[in-house]
């Protein structure tokens, strides 16, 4: 006896796919748009424009902006500075000291963290939703016994890394994405983290038009034609580094107190 085709199987299996590729769009989707813009911003040289040079050159009209829009000022720049950590644009400590060079140390310091966190937040679950569970199963048992360790002791962990400025921004992003990290601990761990740092920027970019202001005594004109000669390394001292060192060690304390108590 010939068995009759089901004329409702096409309609079920349609749904089927329409869910399939929804779910697949979902996944690899944000994915796909951060790095399409990653793409244009880097081709188009957008991460080139922030210097300490263009800084300079324009302090007056940034200076003369803020003053008459101070709030829609720190909220334009809380915006880019979110955008440039999710597109992992080098040179974040740039914007810091931009930050604490147009606002002031306080406020500067304020919105640049909150910046910071946000735009590690966005890479934080686009990287979790898509490569996640991907490279956890391909993980071969190496990374997996890190990963056991990482996410028993994920806070601490994290804090190291965003106290000590060892590894790439965007690298500590996405390392406790792979590792399944939650997202509170993750935002506490970050925005606790990079406290010190930014605000140390910040502080930096606050004094840093007297140190444009010794640069125009010595070299009248640099700043509006853009050659006054300022390194971020000259603003950047080994005993700073160091500190910051320091405090990540410190970070690390009770996960080898944990260690001791359990042998």
């Amino acid at each position: 006896m010939t068995r009759q085709p089901d004329p409702g199987a096409g309609d079920k299996q349609v749904p089927a796919a329409r869910n399939s590729g929804f779910a697949l769009a979902k996944r690899w989707g944000p994915l796909a748009v951060l790095l399409a813009a990653m793409g244009f911003a880097f081709s188009q040289g957008l991460h080139e424009q922030l210097t300490l040079s263009n800084l300079i050159t324009q302090r007056q009209n940034l200076i003369g902006y803020v003053d008459q829009h101070f709030a829609g000022a720190l909220l334009l720049f809380v915006s880019i500075y979110t955008l440039a950590v999710a597109l992992s644009f080098p040179g974040a400590s740039l914007f810091t000291i931009a930050g604490g060079f147009l606002f002031g140390w306080i406020a500067g310091g304020f919105v640049a963290v909150f910046g910071a966190t946000a735009g590690a937040a966005a890479v934080f679950l686009i990287a979790r939703s898509s490569l996640g569970d991907v490279l956890t199963r391909r993980a071969g048992p190496f990374l997996e016994r890190i990963g056991d360790g990482f996410r028993a002791n994920a806070f601490h962990y994290l804090l190291f890394l965003r106290l000590t400025p060892v590894f790439p921004f965007w690298l500590v992003n996405i390392a406790p994405a792979i590792f399944r990290m939650p997202l509170p601990s993750y935002l506490t761990a970050t925005f606790l983290g990079i406290i010190p740092g930014t605000f140390a920027f910040a502080f930096i970019g606050a004094g840093l038009d007297s140190v444009v202001e010794a640069q125009e005594a010595a070299n009248p004109g640099c700043a509006a034609a853009g050659t006054c000669e300022i390194a971020v390394s000259a603003l950047v001292t080994p005993q700073l580094l160091a500190a910051f060192f320091a405090l990540g060690l410190a970070s690390l304390i009770p996960i080898v107190l944990k260690k001791v108590r359990a042998r």
